[in-house]
């Protein structure tokens, strides 16, 4: 017996490249033509040959006699896995921005990945570094402090090694699973095993008011996806009634050109804001890098301008008499800086603690003084100048929301200028690391993005994504990630995309494919206790072989 037409209907357009292909559906197959891989590696090659060249000048710039040749290799290798982990970010994250363009038919697949990896490109140069520093601040202080020991590198490469295999592993299985969630579960991981291997209390390893933040970030946004996506449609059906925004592509024709222009505009803002925030993630661990192996030449921000320094006196003064009024009464015998690191790792003020932090910087003021700029600060001492700025911003960090301080307004004012004087010399990303990591993370863009696509075009909703629920879900996404941005906390644009899409779908009442929702759900679910889990296991194991 024949099948009637009534029982389904597969309209079919013959594609002159290839095999028939379901229409509606756009062509995932093409590959790039041989001169867009000759591009591929040879911005690869420059970007390789600009990175090696930076980093001689830096150090040529320091004076400083290059007498062995290790720290580079660790360097180097440091970086190739530090990028690699920008590189997997791209094609993992990324092909969440390119979906609606790409099922829409308002870009070919080809097109519309080369396009969001300019804009991933674009993003990465034109970041603050706020969620930069906001990533790094979750790690022990006491390995920050020793970046370049073997505890310190054990760190950096165990939640790099980790964050970049999981990331793989939910891509080969089509997974959009967070790397900002990975990331953070491998940084936890790390501070929680380094705790329990000093003999104190896992809890103890890491800035749990700092994670708390940022999971609160990651949890809500996809949430904000999903509502927003779903009210953004919802009002769009109201004052927008053209009957083809809200209609599946005919065939493999491309949409109406302001529908196109719509769709190609949220893809653009979707990957820069992307570029801006994710593209972050790597750059702070990348100059715990170079402080780790190269500290003459990126401990301290060479490139900070003289006429700073009179500036620094004035904060540092002002807020050394604010901390001195608190530890009045009370004095030290010896060297301030255990009793500031305690307080920094374990968030407990003591009798100790306002007077050897009012030593602290009382002594980071005289370094300065001393040597009048930063530039100038000798190669033997710049390791320690920059760890006293570090422990000592970090400590005004915690005082400043610890409620037991009765602090006024002023005071936090003076030491909030303080804080600043101190990050605006050690919270630095030269140029040349954001061009690195906009080089990886755009190249990636290119890389490996079909799986993510299927699962997003194809298996969240049961009918195919419309104009307007494209455009829906990627504007609701790039002013979520770009508002967070602004913040400096990072958010997934796996889950924030993702999730609009399905709000999209479910407030156009075109029903969820209930597997892929379990799916995305045990992906989240399960991307924080195996990134721990793994990065946990790794950093033991790397601190017995470094």
């Amino acid at each position: 017996m024949g099948r009637s037409v009534t029982d389904f209907t597969i309209n079919q357009a013959i594609d002159d490249n290839g095999p028939l292909q379901p229409a509606g559906r756009p062509n995932l197959d093409k590959g790039f033509n041989p001169l867009t891989m000759i591009l591929f590696f040879g911005i690869l090659g420059v970007g390789i040959l600009f990175v090696a060249y930076s980093i001689y000048v830096d150090v040529e710039a320091t004076g400083v006699r290059v007498t062995t040749y290790l720290p580079y290799l660790l360097l180097l290798v440091a970086l190739l896995i530090a990028l690699g982990f920008e590189f997997v970010n791209g094609f993992h994250d990324t092909a969440n921005a390119v979906a609606t363009v790409i099922y829409t038919h308002s870009l070919p697949a080809e097109v519309a990945v080369v396009w969001s990896g300019v804009f991933n490109f674009l993003g990465v140069l034109t970041s603050t570094g706020a969620v930069a520093f906001g990533i790094v601040s979750l790690l022990p202080v006491e390995l920050i402090l020793q970046v370049g020991s073997s505890a310190g590198f054990a760190m950096v490469f165990a939640l790099l090694i980790a964050a970049i295999l999981w990331n793989l592993g939910t891509w080969y299985f089509g997974l959009p699973a967070s790397s900002s969630h990975t990331l953070i579960g491998s940084i936890i991981g790390v501070g929680v095993a380094n705790a329990l291997m000093r003999g104190r209390d896992g809890t103890s390893g890491v800035d749990w008011g700092k994670a708390t933040e940022i999971g609160y970030a990651l949890l809500l946004s996809p949430l904000v996806g999903f509502v927003c996506a779903a009210i953004l449609l919802l009002l769009l059906k109201l004052v927008v009634r053209n009957p083809k925004l809200y209609s599946a592509p005919e065939g493999n024709a491309p949409p109406p050109w302001w529908i196109r222009g719509l769709l190609i505009l949220t893809c653009t803002g979707v990957s820069f804001a992307h570029g801006s925030n994710d593209g972050q993630k790597g750059m702070g661990l990348i100059m715990l890098i170079l402080i780790g192996t190269v500290p003459t030449a990126y401990a301290l921000n060479r490139a900070l301008p003289d006429s700073q320094v009179a500036h620094f006196e004035q904060t540092s003064a002002a807020a050394s008499a604010v901390i001195a009024a608190k530890g009045a009464g009370y004095s030290i015998i010896g060297d301030p800086r255990p009793a500031v690191t305690l307080y920094v790792s374990q968030h407990k003020i003591s009798e100790g603690t306002y007077p050897s932090l009012a030593v602290l910087v009382k002594d980071i003021g005289e370094q300065v003084q001393r040597y009048g700029s930063l530039s100038k600060v000798p190669a033997e001492s710049v390791g320690n100048t920059r760890n006293d700025m570090y422990l000592a911003s970090e400590a005004i960090r915690f005082l400043m929301k610890d409620k037991e301080n009765d602090l006024s307004k002023d005071d936090i004012a003076k030491l909030n200028a303080y804080k600043g004087s101190l990050d605006s010399a050690t919270k630095f990303i030269p140029n040349w690391v954001k061009v690195a990591v906009a080089i990886a993370l755009g190249l990636g863009t290119m890389i490996g993005w079909k799986r993510i696509v299927i699962t997003v075009g194809e298996k969240i909703g049961k009918s195919h994504l419309t104009y307007a629920q494209g455009a829906s879900a990627e504007l609701v996404a790039a002013s979520t990630i770009g508002a967070a941005d602004m913040f400096g906390l990072p958010v997934s644009t796996t889950h924030v995309l993702s999730s609009g899409v399905a709000g999209t779908m479910a407030a156009n009442g075109s029903g969820l494919q209930m597997a892929t929702i379990r799916n995305l759900l045990m992906a989240w679910v399960l991307t924080l206790p195996a990134a721990i889990l793994l990065s946990a296991t790794l950093y033991v194991l790397l601190s017995r072989v470094l």
